[in-house]
This record gives C-alpha cells, structure tokens and sequence, in this order.
C-alpha cells in the first residue's frame, strides 16, 4: 500500500518518525511530506532517510512530475500526525498554500488525521467546527490523548501513541464500515481490585486486552468512544476518552455516568463479584496462630442494573416516546461478557436472560484462555436466540463481530 504520512508542524513531529517506521517495517511504501514549519523540528534528510524517497514541503520542487496532484491521487491513504490546528483549519476550508494541503485536496483514498495542540486549543470553537466539517466529509479525525505537553501543561491535546495511530490506520486500510460514526460508545476493561489493606487486594487476571481492542475499533468505526480502564497498563487506544478505576464501586460510578446519553455500553471488564466487607487501614501483620479470616461481601452487579435502570426507562416513557420505540432509550444497546471455566454455553444462556442485555460474549477462561493472551475466541449470544461462533483470533476480530452485531441492532 502507498502511504502519504503528513507532518505538520508541532513539537510532536518527532514522534511521526516511530510512525514512519511501523509503517515501512510493515511493508507499505511511505512518501513524507512535511509543512515548512514541520521542517523546523525535523530536518528533510532524517524524513528522506527513513522513507526512502526525496521530501519537501513545497509544491515548486520537481515541478515536471507535478507533485501536487500525483502525491495524493496514488496515494491508498493519507494520514497527518501530527495534525495542528492550523493544518486542520486549512484541510476544512480547502485551502492549498503548501504541497500537503495540495495533497490532501487531490486525494481520493480515506484521510486520517492525528491531532497534536494544547488543551485550549483542541477545545476552541474554531477548531471543533473544523474537526467536525473535516468528519462530516468522510475524514478520519482521531481525538487526542490526555497527558503531558509541551512544558508544564496536561490536558487533552497529546498526540497518541504512534502504535495506537498505525493500528487505527491499518483498520481503516482494511476497509472497515463507519457504521458508528455519530455514537456514542462505553467500553469497560480490564479486572477490578477490592482493597484488604493498603498493600494487598483481591483481583482477577484480566489484562483489559479484549475491552482495549473493543475500544480502539469502535473508535476505527468512527465512534465517540469512553473507555473506563481497570488496573490497565496498556497504551491508550487512539481516538478514546479514558477514565481510570480501580474498585467495582468506581467502575459502576464511571460506567453509569458515562452511559447516561450512551448509544452502546460493552461490559467487557472483569468485575470482582465478591469484595472484603471491611478494609484494615493498616497493613495486616503476620501473627502466631491462624490469621484472622476476610468476610466477603456481594458487589453491585452494574450489567444487571444497566438492564434494569433501562428496562425502568422504556416503562415510564409518554405515550409519544413510545412511538420512537425502544431504541430511544439509552443505552439503546447492552453488550455484556461472561467468563467461564465450565458450562460455558449454559452459564451464558442463563446469565443473558438475567442480566437483561442484548448481546453475551461467551468464553471459556483458565490457563492460558483468554485472560492476558493476544487472541480469543467466544460464542455471541444473542437476545431472542440467535448464537454467533467467532473462532479463535486476534481480539480485535472478536470486537469487530461484536460490533458488526451492535451497528446491526442502531436504528
């Protein structure tokens, strides 16, 4: 595949080069075409050097093979990471002082844009209306990380991380629907820990793999994805908003909160069942005898109490909402995920029908089984009967059946 990766000119430049290098480790052929700002941070020779072919900035170098069309109209995708505020105002309004505008203009093949700025200027007004012109054209626009940027400041604005970046461009490369573009999506992921003490808890081995692979697809799809993350050390899926928890009192505070105005919500964390009916403020210290036994308390069951809060929601609608029909609810889908060591299906079958949701993602854990692994494969039950096989894969094959069923079920 023939590659454009624009550069424009913000200090997270430096970072396209890790870009540039997945990219071409994966066989794809990279042109480079920077802004005359982006230059000022990289030089032309490191870009020259790791593609392979010339670059510039400037549509008047080799005119005779008239670089300005040709860039982008053989081009199979064109991504700009970083994307500044200037280059996305200059995208939305078609204008071409630059051979990358030029190239986006001429391009035929699916845009990605990565944006890179400071909080306030992501935040301006100017600038969402030009992301959401820029999307509403068929753009791919990532939203940006929260962190650290340039100096002292934190915020959203960071650009993501380059792998976060090639893994989204590689799903858009394969064609993958839009079919979510205008959702809104919660993903949880990974295991939830109830404290014993300061230093010891109790938890489960969820790495948070699956619901990151949900996340980052869904975001692919052109969804506005929350991921509420649960002891999770992976890198940040590009384009999703996270919220870091750690108990199951958090995770049910953060899932029910961000599903208020939700279109789909996918339960895939592990969620402790059990919790310490009391915490020590102490560490507990080794004694002489037999240590003193944990009692164990029930959580909430936040799948079980999305169905029912939404169950109680479509009961109380007027007469007109009723028209809508029941999809006018939020969240107008439930996806929930059931780990089991045996009885799979027949735990699955049961646990769909009591927690209220409309789709169960069944899979058999232990070992070496799904848990901490890069693959998965799982049985998608679906409400009224249906079952869906998806065999063992990469867990971002399971996340797109799983959305395939969610789009599917969107009025």
């Amino acid at each position: 595949m023939k590659v454009v990766l624009g550069v424009s000119g913000g200090i997270a430049a430096y970072k396209a080069c890790e870009l540039l290098r997945l990219f071409t480790e994966s066989g794809h052929e990279v042109r480079v075409v920077p802004t005359r700002e982006a230059l000022k941070f990289v030089g032309a020779p490191t870009w020259a050097a790791l593609s392979g072919h010339p670059v510039s900035a400037e549509v008047w170098d080799d005119v005779h093979e008239v670089p300005h069309v040709r860039i982008g109209k053989g081009a199979d995708l064109v991504v700009v990471a970083p994307a500044t505020a200037d280059v996305l105002a200059r995208a939305a309004h078609g204008l071409a002082g630059d051979l990358l505008t030029n190239t986006l203009l001429t391009a035929t093949c699916p845009v990605v844009f990565a944006p890179a700025m400071h909080t306030e200027m992501w935040q301006h007004a100017a600038t969402r209306a030009n992301v959401a012109t820029l999307r509403s054209r068929g753009a791919v626009v990532i939203d940006p990380a929260a962190g650290r940027l340039t100096g002292a400041d934190t915020g959203p604005g960071r650009l993501p991380d380059p792998a976060e970046i090639f893994q989204a461009c590689l799903r858009v490369l394969a064609g993958r629907p839009r079919d979510l573009a205008g959702r809104k999506v919660v993903v949880s992921a990974g295991g939830t820990r109830e404290a014993i003490d300061p230093v010891r808890f109790i938890g489960n081995r969820s790495s948070g793999l699956q619901g990151y692979a949900l996340a980052r697809t869904a975001a692919a799809r052109g969804a506005e994805v929350t991921l509420v993350a649960a002891n999770v050390t992976l890198p940040d899926p590009a384009g999703a908003a996270i919220v870091r928890v750690e108990s199951t009192a958090e995770l049910r505070e953060a899932v029910l909160s961000a599903s208020a105005d939700a279109d789909v919500v996918v339960m895939a964390a592990a969620v402790a069942d059990f919790r310490p009916e009391s915490r020590h403020d102490a560490k507990i210290k080794k004694t002489d005898g037999e240590p003193e036994a944990i009692r164990l308390v029930k959580n909430p069951d936040i799948l079980a109490e999305l169905g029912e809060r939404r169950r109680a929601a479509r009961t109380a609608l007027t007469d007109g909402d009723r028209e809508a029909g029941p999809g006018a609810v939020p969240p107008r889908v439930i996806v929930g995920f059931a780990a089991e060591t045996h009885d799979v299906l027949a735990n699955g079958q049961a646990k769909l029908a009591r927690k209220g949701c409309d789709l169960l993602v069944v899979n058999q854990v232990g070992e070496g089984l799904a848990f901490g692994t890069a693959g998965n494969a799982a049985t998608v039950l679906v409400a009224g009967g249906e079952a869906v096989e998806v065999p063992f894969g990469p867990k971002e094959d399971l996340a797109d059946v799983v959305w395939d069923l969610v789009a599917a079920r969107l009025p």
